[in-house]
């Protein structure tokens, strides 16, 4: 398994967002599985899968832009990856999907959320594919 390893070159931690917040100590890319592997100051590390990333994008294209209501279920991104991940500043980091979608601006602390919420968020998309009759195949 090959992964693109980003190592801390940041800030320290709690200089950004809010003080004591968690800070990504490494982030590890894993093209061919789809995957995006982040250490946490905290000691917390998730895996998260490119699809899950993708369909909680912080863009605007996904989360609207009048609040909860406007936001958009992707759908058909079973076989997406991450094509390339590029550093925001000392807060963030940009996503490139295979599928092309790039917009998204992903936080240290919107990548922790992902991670400790990532079962009752990948359930409630579940739940929303199935409402609304669309799949997770393209």
């Amino acid at each position: 398994m090959n992964a693109d390893r980003f190592p801390k070159s940041v800030p320290d931690e709690g200089s950004y967002e809010s003080d004591g917040a968690p800070w990504p100590d490494e982030l590890r890319v894993f093209r061919g599985e789809g995957r995006l592997e982040i250490d946490f100051s905290d000691g917390k590390s998730y895996a998260l899968p490119a699809e899950y990333l993708r369909v909680e994008s912080p863009s605007a294209e996904v989360m609207g832009h009048g609040g909860p209501a406007t936001r958009k279920i992707v759908s058909g991104c079973r076989h997406v990856k991450i094509a390339a991940v590029e550093p925001v500043g000392n807060y963030a980091i940009r996503i490139v999907f295979d599928d092309k979608h790039d917009t998204g601006i992903y936080s240290w602390s919107y990548l922790h959320e992902l991670g400790e919420t990532q079962a009752e968020r990948w359930a409630e998309y579940q739940a929303a594919l199935l409402h609304r009759g669309l799949s997770r195949d393209p």
